[in-house]
This record gives structure tokens, C-alpha cells and sequence, in this order.
């Protein structure tokens, strides 16, 4: 019978003969008992990839239990049949457009009782966990007596990405069992435990191979398998309040170098929630739920839940599995070396060209740092590497399926490159530029096969930032673009189809911020007083200091581009910003732009002012981003709404919180967003005259409400 364990999933072997009850296609639960009288519990949501945690599971699990009081087993096991892992947290759908925070808390106190109630049955428990274990299932997890954590299993808490902190036992649960600082910094960062570091935080009692599982569970069901955890002078010192006092300020210190409470309250109602009642189950469970439910309703969780359908969306942009296997990169800058590398690491081979041998070399180093830092794997960043190959001859261009051109601005350049290229490409390979700005209708004038002809807009730095634009022109085929796409998302970065305009989107819209930031700081506003203020909106940096990460000359560059070629009045720089470039104070790069670098690259501010900001600051810094974003969208720069939100929080950062500009728009008022907009033109000029895509928009809000 252990064949049949075997067959619901390629993962689940040699867990012991069991003679599982194949449940109907409806049923969620798989269960069997095998000869040591130990119950086991599989689950394998129809209909999904994954399994989740919603209402009906539970009902299930609560069904199950309640069997098994009239038949106790010797031991329980809970775990998977599906591949992907043992559950990735709670069903988000459910936390969609929520506004009454009464519902939710009684949902979430039914969903506590059949947790809890799996928490305090008479017999042993095991979780055994394989793949993602996150929020709601790590939740079920710690309810279990004993987790046993296979192979690469991932275990975390992300709940505060949206918005959130855990709503189902976790608050209590994980800082009972394991150093109470530790289990608050993995729900305060979202960040996920491998298998042997939560073996090591005592998170499991074991962590193992496959082979090894069935030997664990025996253990358990012979009260052999002891908990992991253990009680420390840390641990009793956080016990008392004087404890967890001094611990939760030095918390709050640390969250608000990241964020700020009117931003994103979850982390500090998590902090308080511990403070007044750590050590206390029962007032824990109480604040959890109504803080939980307190925070859902929020527009900042609904947001950011719109944030995750949003990179969802653009996930599932890419219509298949991508067929690349080598990548051909021209120019080793700093974007040419990224993309290789970036390649290289997502399992591709990467050849890295130059006309030069020392680009090459300079990109290898860098190369070498990311995939230590990003796989956190010695045996699998040796690998990479191995994948990534200095290729200063040219030789990898014959062999690529995809070629991409990453080499300076220059039309003429990047023409003639083409030429060379397109000569000694394999039948059916795709060209591709990093061009981020130049408009794909110029770039393939004598191009012999334009159809095979794309934009593949990175932006930097690769290894961190999600978005990549991917660039459409009228006579690319669908092939090519299909191809592009999944490339995309098989480097795990979000992909966003977008028409080849100047500046395409992320560019275009960034310009009349950068630009107005320019201009305020003509007019002698101090540079630190508008970076402020755009932080205060939501931006994890102000406009000042992101001009200086830019570099000056590129975004006078760019600025210049967009004023050649857009029909929209784009303000001329000031005279002294074109003299800094001139003179070489080129931002962060140089260690000198508008703020001066120290040798780490960090800005030196000035004292804090207090100068009082002008009343329209904010409004002249964030609405030509909007303003233009209705302009990309009216032009079918970008044709969806959801996706130009999606492509400007992942490309440029755009307050996750607010769930994306014209999210922002709406949710402010579009009418409201156009009468600024009209104000600000009649004292500033027409660079804030309203766009005409507003017409449709307002007319929809309207018509909604």
C-alpha cells in the first residue's frame, strides 16, 4: 500500500506502508492508517497547484478530528501531497475588499477553535513539511506537537507584505516555543527560515531527507522525537515587562529605519501586541485576532493585497515555459554584466561580450557577489558562476536563443552592432535591446528580420529591482514577444508589455518628477526638505537622492530625449544641474552630484531643517506622475490598468501602499486629482495642464459611483 502514499506525489516516499482512503475529488484530505496504529493526514486541494488555508479545510480538518476522538491514533501526521510544498498560507482571495473588521475577527475565532483544537488532542502530532511552509500553514504547523522540515523546506511569516502579522496562533505560538526576538524578527522582516535554520532557532525538532521521514514519525509516535526548543537567560530576561520593554523600543528603532507607523501600522501593532501581552496565551490570542482583524480592513492591507494579485497578474503574463537556454549579452557595463550574471544565476548559460577585455573583467567580480548574497548557496553560486563566460571574441552570438544589446544610448551604435549581429546569429535566435528610451521603430530601421526584434528593459540594479519592461513595436511577431515574456518570468522578474513610445513607461513618468524636483531645488527649496516630503507620501526615496542613484548625466539624458520626442511641454533643466555634469559631479557614481557620497556610497545630509514645506509640494512632485500614467494609458503605451500600477510600484517603487498611481488617483478622487492638477498649471504652467485621459477615467469613477 505504500505505493499508493508514493502515487499522490513523486516527494512523499518511503513514509511507511499506510492504507490511505483515496477521498473524493471533492475531499481535501487524504487519510490512512498504517500498521503502528498512526493516522495519516495528506493534503491535496483539488484544483490547485498549492495548498491554502481557507474556511472549508478547516471544516474538514474539524470533521476529521472529530472522528478521530472516537478512534484515537497512536500518533497523527499531517503533511502534503503536493509537490509544490505543505501549504503557502491562507487563501489571499479571502482577504479581498474587506471592510467590516467585526467579520472578520468571527471568522478568524472559528478558524482559531479548530487550530486550537488541533493544538490539544491527547495524542502525538507531526508536521512534516517539504517546500513552502508560510503564514497559515507554518501556523498549522506550530499547532502540531513536532515539525519535521524536509529537504529544502522554507518556513516564514509574510503576513506583513500585507500588511498584516499573523492571525491564527502564530503571534503566541512562535514566540512561546522559540527566542522571542528571533520569532519577532522573522514576522516583522517576512523573511523565510531554511530547514537546518529552523532546526537551529528549535522552529522544528528535525530536519531531514525524505528517506529519513518514516524512522522520524516512529520516534514521534514512541515519544522520542524531543523538542528542539529550549528555555535561555534570554528567554526568562523577556519573560518579565521590564524585558520585553526594552526588547519591543529597540524593535520599534529598528522598524522605523524602514518604515513609518502611518504607513504601515502591522509591524507596530505586532510590537505592542507582544509587549502588553508576551508570555500571556490568552490575552495573545485575543489581541491577535482583533488587531488582525483591525488591520485587514485598512486601506494599506487592502493595498497592499492589491499589490499581490498585481505581481500575480504579471506573473501569469508569460502564456509558456520558456525555451531559452543561452543568453548572448553585448556590452559589459554595469547593465550588460547584471543581465549575464542575473541569467546566469537563473540557471542559463550566459556569455558576456565587449570590445574590450577589461569591461569583461570589471563585471565578474560584482558578478561573483550577487550570486553568493542571492542563492546563499556555495555549491549552487559555483555553479552559476561556471554558467556565466567572458566572451571577449564573440564566439557565444552563434549558439544564443537570445541576444541582448546593452551598450551605451547611442542610435548609431546600437544600428551598427545590429548589423554584426544579425549576420551571425543562429536561424530563429531573438535580438533584443536594454534601450531605455530610444524608440524600437528607430533602432530596427536595417534590420533584415525585424519580427525577431524586442525590448528587454532592465532596470538597475538587475539583481534587485522586479520589473522589466518588455517592448513592443508593429512589426514584432507573436512568437518573439511570447518568447520575451517568458524569458521574463523564467528569471523570476515580473515582465510588463509595454508600446515601444519614448521613454516607454517607468522612464517617461519618472522624468516630470525628476525634473520638477530640479526645479523646486532651483527656486531654493533645500534638497533634503523634498526628499522628505516624497518620502512622506510613500517613496523609499526622495527624487533628489534618486536623480544622484540615476547619475545626473543620464537623466538630463533621458529628459533631453523625452523633450525631442514628446508632443508635452518637459521643463528645461537648470543651468547649474547641466554645469555639475559638466564639471563631473555626476551623483553617487562619482562620489558628488547634488549630495556629497562617503566611501560607502551614503549620502552626507545636512542638519535637519526647519523650514516650512510649500503647501503644494507634495502635489507638484506626485501628480505629473499620475498625470503621465493617464497619458501612457490613454496612448495604449501600457493597455492595462492593473498592470501600469504593477509596473510602476516594481520599477520604480511608487508607495506600495497606495496600491499603484491610478489606484492612488481613484482612491483620492479623480475629480479631485484634476482640480489640482488645473490649479497647479495656472501657477506654474502648462507641464500640469491635465491629460486628456482623464475624460474616460473620471467618466468611469462616476459611472461606479
Amino acid at each position: 500500500m505504500g505505493r499508493m502514499l508514493s502515487a499522490l506525489s513523486p516527494r512523499l516516499m518511503e513514509t511507511g506502508p499506510v492504507d490511505l482512503k483515496m477521498a473524493p475529488a471533492d475531499k481535501m484530505w487524504k487519510r490512512g492508517r498504517d500498521a503502528d496504529n498512526v493516522e495519516w493526514l495528506l493534503l491535496d486541494m483539488p484544483g490547485r497547484s498549492v495548498n491554502v488555508v481557507d474556511e472549508a479545510m478547516l471544516t474538514e480538518l474539524d470533521a476529521i478530528l472529530t472522528e478521530l476522538e472516537a478512534n484515537p491514533p497512536k500518533a497523527l501526521v499531517i503533511r502534503s501531497a503536493k509537490k509544490s510544498g505543505f501549504i503557502v498560507g491562507a487563501d489571499i482571495n479571502m482577504f479581498r475588499n474587506l471592510t467590516k473588521a467585526e467579520e472578520v475577527e468571527a471568522a478568524l475565532r472559528r478558524a482559531h477553535k479548530v487550530v486550537d483544537r488541533l493544538a490539544e488532542v491527547s495524542y502525538p502530532t507531526v508536521a512534516v513539511i517539504h517546500g513552502n511552509c508560510l503564514g497559515g500553514g507554518l501556523e498549522i504547523a506550530l499547532a502540531c506537537e513536532r515539525r519535521v522540515a524536509v529537504g529544502e523546506a522554507k518556513l516564514g511569516f509574510p503576513e506583513v507584505m500585507l500588511g498584516l502579522h499573523p492571525g491564527l496562533g502564530g503571534t503566541f505560538r512562535s514566540t512561546e516555543l522559540i527566542d522571542p526576538t528571533e520569532a519577532m524578527t522573522m514576522m516583522l522582516t517576512g523573511r523565510n527560515k531554511s530547514a537546518r535554520s529552523a532546526k537551529r532557532l528549535g522552529l522544528v525538532d528535525l530536519a531531514t531527507e525524505e528517506r529519513h521521514v518514516a524512522a522520524a514519525v516512529a520516534a514521534v509516535a514512541r515519544g522520542e522525537l524531543h523538542s528542539a526548543a529550549h528555555e535561555g537567560l534570554k528567554d526568562k530576561a523577556l519573560s518579565s515587562g521590564p524585558g520585553r520593554r526594552f526588547a519591543s523600543n529597540r524593535m520599534r528603532s529598528k522598524v522605523e529605519e524602514r518604515l513609518r507607523k502611518e504607513h504601515y501600522p502591522a509591524p507596530y501593532a505586532l510590537i505592542d501586541l507582544w509587549e502588553t501581552s508576551g508570555g500571556d496565551v490568552d490575552n495573545m490570542r485575543e489581541g491577535e485576532i482583533k488587531s488582525f482583524a483591525d488591520l485587514l480592513v485598512t486601506d494599506t492591507a487592502q493595498s497592499l493585497i492589491r499589490v499581490f494579485f498585481l505581481r500575480e497578474k504579471m506573473k501569469g503574463l508569460a502564456p509558456k515555459k520558456s525555451d531559452i537556454g543561452h543568453v548572448h549579452v553585448v556590452g559589459a557595463g554595469t547593465m550588460g554584466g547584471e543581465i549575464a550574471a542575473w541569467s546566469a544565476r537563473s540557471g542559463m548559460r550566459a556569455t558576456l561580450a565587449d570590445l574590450a577585455i577589461k569591461p569583461i573583467a570589471k563585471a565578474m567580480k560584482p558578478a561573483w557577489k550577487m550570486m553568493e548574497k542571492t542563492l546563499k548557496d556555495s555549491v549552487k553560486a559555483r555553479d552559476a558562476w561556471d554558467r556565466l563566460i567572458p566572451d571577449p571574441n564573440g564566439y557565444g552570438l552563434k549558439g544564443a536563443d537570445l541576444v541582448i544589446e546593452a551598450v551605451p544610448e547611442k542610435l548609431d551604435l546600437k544600428k551598427k552592432i545590429y548589423a554584426g549581429l544579425e549576420e551571425g546569429m543562429k536561424p530563429g535566435a531573438i535580438i533584443a535591446t536594454n534601450t531605455s528610451s530610444i524608440p524600437l521603430e528607430d533602432l530596427r530601421a536595417d534590420l533584415k528580420d525585424p519580427s525577431r526584434f524586442v525590448g528587454i528593459h532592465f532596470f538597475n540594479p538587475v539583481s534587485k529591482m522586479q520589473l522589466v519592461e518588455v517592448v513592443k513595436h508593429d512589426r514584432l511577431s507573436d512568437e518573439t514577444l511570447s518568447a520575451a515574456m517568458s524569458y521574463v518570468t523564467s528569471i523570476d522578474r515580473l515582465p510588463a508589455p509595454v508600446k515601444s513610445s519614448p521613454g516607454f513607461l517607468v522612464n517617461r513618468a519618472l522624468t516630470p518628477y525628476l525634473l520638477e524636483a530640479m526645479l523646486l531645488l532651483d527656486e531654493g527649496v533645500d534638497k533634503e526638505v523634498i526628499d522628505e516630503a516624497a518620502k512622506d507620501f510613500g517613496m523609499p526615496m526622495g527624487p533628489v537622492e534618486l536623480m544622484d542613484n540615476i547619475g545626473l548625466d543620464v537623466g538630463l539624458a533621458v529628459a533631453d530625449e523625452l523633450r525631442n520626442r514628446l508632443p508635452v511641454p518637459i521643463p528645461e533643466a537648470p543651468q547649474w544641474l547641466k554645469d555639475k555634469v559638466e564639471k563631473g559631479e555626476l551623483g553617487r557614481k562619482t562620489g558628488k552630484g547634488l549630495y556629497s557620497y562617503d566611501k560607502d556610497g551614503k549620502p552626507q545630509r545636512g542638519k535637519k531643517h526647519e523650514a516650512i514645506p510649500p503647501a503644494d509640494l507634495k502635489d507638484r512632485l506626485v501628480l505629473p506622475i499620475l498625470n503621465t500614467c493617464a497619458a501612457c494609458l490613454r496612448e495604449n503605451v501600457v493597455e492595462d490598468e492593473d498592470v501600469l500600477d504593477g509596473a510602476m510600484i516594481f520599477g520604480t517603487g511608487f508607495a506600495p501602499f497606495r496600491g499603484g498611481p491610478l489606484h492612488y488617483a481613484r482612491a483620492r478622487g479623480v475629480d479631485d486629482v484634476v482640480a489640482a492638477l488645473d490649479k497647479l498649471a495656472e501657477k506654474y504652467g502648462d507641464r500640469f495642464k491635465p491629460d486628456d485621459g482623464w475624460t474616460k477615467l473620471r467618466q468611469e469613477q462616476r459611472a461606479a459611483a
